[in-house]
């Protein structure tokens, strides 16, 4: 008498809420692991332009301290140490700026998927009166 077909609508429907609940799992963990990659992606921007910007900045410094070394010369190795050293400083404070800019760049980690559990969440609440 157990295989009465209300006892296999019950059993059905709640397999069938079980394969939603591990649906609904599978997409929150597969966003968080996007959420997690982006956040990776990130960091290693934010980490390659600021090493870019302390790498050049030392360069512009070295070129720097040529060009004052070599100012009492008289040719125009002046003009191009002068460049270069402006164009290393100049670089290095640019890649600084914008590491400087992603880093300030509001990134709340896993945002996505607090929202969306939030909704999943809402959703199962009995209605307020």
């Amino acid at each position: 008498m157990s295989d009465t077909p209300r006892s296999r609508g019950l059993y059905s429907s709640l397999r069938g809420l079980l394969a939603s609940g591990v649906a609904i799992l599978q997409v929150r963990l597969e966003l968080l692991a996007t959420e997690v990659q982006e956040e990776k992606a990130r960091l290693v921007g934010l980490l390659a332009y600021g090493a870019a910007g302390i790498l050049l900045l030392c360069a512009g410094a070295v070129f720097l301290a040529v060009f004052l070394t070599v100012l009492l010369w008289d040719s125009h190795r002046l003009l191009v140490l002068g460049i270069f050293a402006a164009l290393f400083l100049g670089a290095g404070a640019l890649a600084l700026g914008v590491a400087r800019s992603h880093g300030r760049a509001d990134s709340r980690l896993f945002s996505a998927s607090l929202a969306e559990l939030a909704q999943d969440r809402a959703a199962f609440e009995p209605p307020r009166e």
